[in-house]
């Protein structure tokens, strides 16, 4: 299992996918944890990849097509929330 701990501004970091089989641990600000399935956070990070390059106007590989100044690629973080996966059983 992979413990992560949510920062200040509700973001995690992932810089790429995690493997599908394995249970990803987060404990957000609020103190309340969450169990996720790679899976589930392998489809968030899609989801804020796919937006963050929609937003900059790249294409579905994160390149820009037209003679311009090199822009970042990819993204490192991402946002989540209590309730996004399964709760962790209490003690």
């Amino acid at each position: 299992m992979i413990s992560l701990q949510q920062d200040p501004q509700g973001f995690i970091r992932m810089k790429r996918h995690f493997p599908s089989s394995v249970s990803i641990a987060i404990e957000f600000t609020d103190g309340t944890r969450g169990i996720f399935a790679g899976t589930v956070l392998n489809g968030i990070y899609d989801e804020a990849l796919a937006a963050y390059r929609a937003g900059n106007h790249l294409d579905a590989k994160g390149f820009k097509r037209g003679p311009s100044k090199k822009q970042q690629q990819g993204i490192e973080f991402v946002q989540v929330s209590p309730g996004m996966g399964q709760p962790l059983p209490s003690p």
